[in-house]
């Protein structure tokens, strides 16, 4: 089996504006770093879009109306503050949770050992009822509900090493005891959430904050003495990767000092640990990084390591 590579054209219609750091050009440097030679056998796959009910299991169906409703036909409209969206970001973040989705199928269904989806705009700041520091839709959340929903697995938990706390995804899973949700993150940082202290309601929820200016000592040390070991203990049946590589020493939004080897490592660990627990099964997909190069490089480290595992 292979590694599957889901992404799309819309993505780049995604338009968020001059100057704004989740732009089209994130996605042109991955496709760029993912034709080397290296990548010739991922099987690359045309991300579909959600349906409403899948995207209803995480969201409020009225927030999803209000999301799609508020598309302009020209121009931008501002969700919030630092959400900006233009004609083509309804297609592109229904394809960006439509993406995952079909990920997790293809994993489950045993059509592929592991998937990772390039995709945009990224989700896990996503709340139920709130768009917010980029987001529209919580991907990483609304494929973990697809896991469960279709598949019968009950137990699904998400990693997230994105430089900024999760809050969407935390917000989603805090209340089940069969989610969980692990995340080192920068603290403090937007949006302001994940202390320690913030447990859920079965200790389904870690967060490992880090100190400005940590790397990959701390880093490593966070992995293997907390997120790890709860994530054994949970004993999960689907693994899913919010992959942001923003923590990158490189990377303009933030103070952490992560390098290419870190992401790789940590993808190693996690791929070890899903075929310990999981049967094998992890789909991985893009939250944040706004450096074109580290992304670039980092990107193609983690998958080159999915491709391995």
């Amino acid at each position: 089996m292979t590694t599957l590579l889901y992404t799309h054209p819309s993505f780049l219609g995604h338009d968020t504006g001059p100057g704004h750091p989740e732009r089209a050009d994130r996605l042109r440097a991955i496709h760029g770093a993912l034709e080397d030679e290296a990548f010739q056998l991922l099987e690359r796959r045309e991300a579909p879009r959600a349906e409403k009910a899948q995207i209803a299991r995480i969201h409020e169906e009225r927030y999803v109306d209000w999301v799609l409703a508020n598309v302009p036909e020209k121009g931008w409209s501002g969700l919030d503050a630092d959400t900006i969206v233009s004609p083509g970001s309804g297609e592109a973040a229904l394809r960006a949770a439509g993406a995952v989705c079909a990920a997790v199928d293809a994993v489950a269904q045993g059509e592929a050992r592991n998937a990772f989806c390039a995709v945009r705009p990224p989700g896990h700041h996503a709340t139920p009822s709130q768009a917010m520091g980029f987001c529209l839709f919580n991907n990483a959340a609304i494929g973990a509900a697809q896991a469960r929903a279709i598949h019968g697995l009950k137990r699904v938990a998400v990693i997230d090493f994105d430089v900024h706390h999760g809050n969407g995804t935390q917000d989603a899973f805090a209340e089940d005891p069969d989610y969980f949700y692990a995340s080192t993150h920068q603290w403090p940082l937007y949006p302001g959430t994940g202390a320690a202290h913030e447990r859920g309601i079965a200790d389904n929820i870690l967060n490992v904050p880090l100190a400005a200016f940590s790397g990959s000592a701390e880093f490593r040390a966070a992995i293997e003495r907390q997120v790890l070991p709860a994530l054994e203990r949970f004993a999960p049946e689907f693994v899913i990767i919010s992959a942001g590589f923003d923590a990158h020493a490189r990377d303009p939004l933030a103070s952490l000092n992560f390098v290419e080897e870190d992401y790789a490592w940590v993808t190693r660990e996690l791929l070890q640990l899903a075929g310990r627990r999981a049967q094998g099964r992890l789909v991985s997909t893009l939250e944040g990084g706004y450096d074109l190069t580290a992304l670039a490089r980092s990107v193609a480290a983690h998958v080159r390591e999915l491709m391995a595992g």
